[in-house]
């Protein structure tokens, strides 16, 4: 840029927690942009020395930004987050204060569905261990490896049929696939059969995909009982967030067989991963890469950016996400 979008708003921008390089460079570059230190005196300091000077806050769903710091930025007017998630970032607190919060909706959807059908495409024909049974150097010795299960025309649930969801029961009708969806409330125009909750929904099919926002509205929403709904012919994927299945629950049944695999890119403690997890071959493990393309994340920086600028030069973002209701109050 030729300018500094910064000079023309009064305020600064900071970044808080880790993001893509490409992006952290061009926030010091051009934004002249602070970042947050971690932790203990040095971040203490900071916010005591800069803290009003905070226009704008850039982070990721993995970090986020908290109703402490928030309190510690008393002229923040906006948390532009690299990421469609915006879980960590306390939105009730942003409305009470005022503080827009934006996300980069749209530009991740289809590779997220990627790795959706990808990781169930493993998880049911077990690639990924068939592949470590050729490399393992059992093929000669122990012959073929076990039948699997198959993949098109499996009855298919959903939970959260938004734009993602959406994308990935598109994918997977071209499967043959038979698909149900849970939501809060149904979704007008869908031809998908809903249903009215988490656990009828897993009971009705063979595969249960897990594409709800996290927060505290849908922690544990894929519960034991859901699981055990699931059944020990079911398998679980999970590209939201670790947050949405209870995941003890979850190493529970896949250790007793009373589930028959899962896919899951997303933890409840990342980047910790139970060992009991790591250790089954009918389970597939990703480290969060469900957006992981060199083009996904360009165009997700690209927004980022757009949404920075949009804030410092008129104060509006280019996609607000929605706030609570009583903010208006």
């Amino acid at each position: 840029m030729a300018t500094s979008p910064r000079a023309t708003a009064g305020g600064s921008v900071l970044q808080v927690g880790p993001l893509m390089p490409t992006l952290a460079q061009t926030l010091h570059d051009d934004y002249a942009a602070c970042v947050l230190p971690d932790a203990g005196p040095d971040r203490d300091e900071f916010l005591a020395s800069h803290g009003r000077e905070i226009a704008a806050v850039v982070t990721s769903g993995r970090t986020g930004v908290h109703a402490d710091l928030m309190a510690a930025l008393p002229n923040l007017g906006a948390v532009v987050n690299f990421g469609v998630g915006y879980d960590t970032t306390d939105v009730g607190a942003a409305a009470a204060r005022g503080v827009a919060v934006s996300n980069t909706p749209d530009v991740l959807t289809d590779c997220v569905a990627d790795t959706a059908v990808g990781l169930m495409i493993d998880v049911l024909r077990q690639f990924s261990a068939a592949d470590r049974y050729v490399r393992a150097g059992r093929w000669p010795v122990d012959g073929m490896y076990p039948l699997t299960r198959q993949v098109s025309n499996t009855r298919v649930g959903i939970i959260g049929l938004g734009r993602i969801g959406g994308a990935i029961a598109k994918r997977l009708s071209a499967f043959g696939c038979t698909i149900a969806y849970h939501n809060r409330n149904r979704v007008d125009g869908c031809d998908y059969t809903y249903v009215s909750s988490p656990q009828e929904l897993a009971q009705q099919v063979d595969v249960l995909v897990v594409a709800a926002a996290g927060g505290a509205g849908t922690r544990k929403l894929v519960s034991r009982a859901v699981i055990d709904a699931l059944g020990p012919d079911g398998y679980l994927i999970n590209i939201a967030r670790g947050s949405v299945v209870d995941e003890e629950a979850l190493v529970s049944a896949l250790a007793a067989g009373r589930l028959a695999g899962a896919g899951l890119d997303v933890f409840a403690d990342e980047p910790n991963v139970p060992d009991a997890l790591t250790a089954m071959d009918n389970v597939v493990v990703l480290p969060h890469v469900g957006s992981g393309t060199v083009q996904t994340r360009a165009a997700m920086e690209a927004l980022t950016l757009r949404n920075l600028d949009s804030f410092l030069t008129t104060g509006e973002l280019v996609t607000p996400v929605p706030m609570p209701a009583a903010a208006s109050g």
